[in-house]
């Protein structure tokens, strides 16, 4: 199954009896983001399409733009106790000079700010938007929004084994999926869509739609802005904060989409009552494939090249 999971031998309960087997659990591993070889950051993520996370959440921090500014994406020596690589260490190259993350801002409003408020992150993240979502013309029929969650399941293999995974789906404005990413984290899926999307030259992501696995954060709302996508939705519930934010810069923001119902958040508009268009043919989607080993480690100089994860 490669490192995106990992063997553990269990006991399994099943009313009063009990066994051993083996069970296959979703892979979980620091990952270190580097820029310009200086630590920004450490992640937990499952395994896997690393480059596309690395990308993703370089967008995500208002650091990225579009694939011309990613210089190069590499893995870089980190190793274990016996010396093998780890492939838990990736340092990106920018082009040109790189504004302070927005994490940064955070971090300075924790730390200094006694009167700390929503406001304060809804604006920060309103200043570093690129493409504003607001004027964007997408309408999608509500048909279209509920036969979303089921191609993002289908699209989930690695769930299928661990049952542990968050996920997330890049769909065009007829309800295609073009790209699936899981992760054991949701901000991570998250950041391997948008990172795949950088890669592949389609950002701004005008005229798409984003779906996650499960609720729908600050944090999920400002990835999705920043990478210019107009409609987020989510499986389960939104934050108060992430209305806020989505309200603020024109991003439609569905919740509890399940079945055939959901709710509207923000910008209602963009949900239009009538028959859903007919998807066009398209080759399958970009799904999780997870990297392993030298075939994972080969450098980048090309982001809008695949990485072999």
């Amino acid at each position: 199954m490669g490192r995106a999971t990992a063997r553990r031998r269990v006991v399994r309960l099943r009313g009063d009896t009990t066994g051993a087997r083996p069970d296959a659990l979703a892979a979980e591993e620091p990952l270190e983001i580097r820029v310009g070889g200086e630590p920004l950051t450490v992640t937990m993520r499952t395994p896997g399409d690393d480059f596309d996370l690395v990308a993703g959440f370089l967008v995500g921090e208002g650091l990225v733009h579009t694939g011309d500014t990613l210089a190069a994406l590499r893995y870089c020596a980190g190793t274990d106790e016996d010396g093998a690589n780890t492939y838990n260490v990736v340092d990106a190259t920018l082009r040109g000079g790189a504004a302070p993350p927005l994490s940064a801002h955070r971090n300075l409003l924790t730390t200094s700010a006694c009167g700390l408020c929503g406001r304060d992150t809804v604006e920060a993240v309103r200043t570093h938007v690129r493409w504003p979502v607001a004027a964007d013309p997408l309408r999608v029929a509500p048909r279209l929004l509920y036969g979303l969650p089921d191609q993002l399941r289908a699209a989930q293999r690695t769930f299928d084994s661990t049952g542990g995974l968050h996920a997330a789906g890049l769909f065009d404005a007829t309800g295609r999926l073009l790209c699936a990413r899981e992760d054991v984290g949701r901000h991570n899926a998250v950041d391997k869509v948008i990172g795949w999307a950088l890669r592949e030259g389609r950002l701004p992501l005008a005229g798409h739609l984003l779906l996650v696995s499960g609720r729908a954060s600050f944090e999920l709302t400002q990835k999705a802005a920043l990478a210019g996508v107009p409609l987020l939705a989510a499986v389960s519930a939104p934050s108060s904060l992430a209305a806020d934010l989505a309200e603020e810069l024109g991003l439609t923001l569905v919740g509890f989409l399940r079945g055939e119902s959901a709710n509207v958040y923000t910008r209602p508009d963009r949900v239009t009552a009538g028959p859903a268009p007919a998807p066009a043919p398209a080759p399958a989607p970009a799904a999780t494939v997870a990297a392993a080993g030298p075939a994972g480690a080969r450098a980048s100089a090309a982001p809008g090249h695949t990485h072999g994860s």
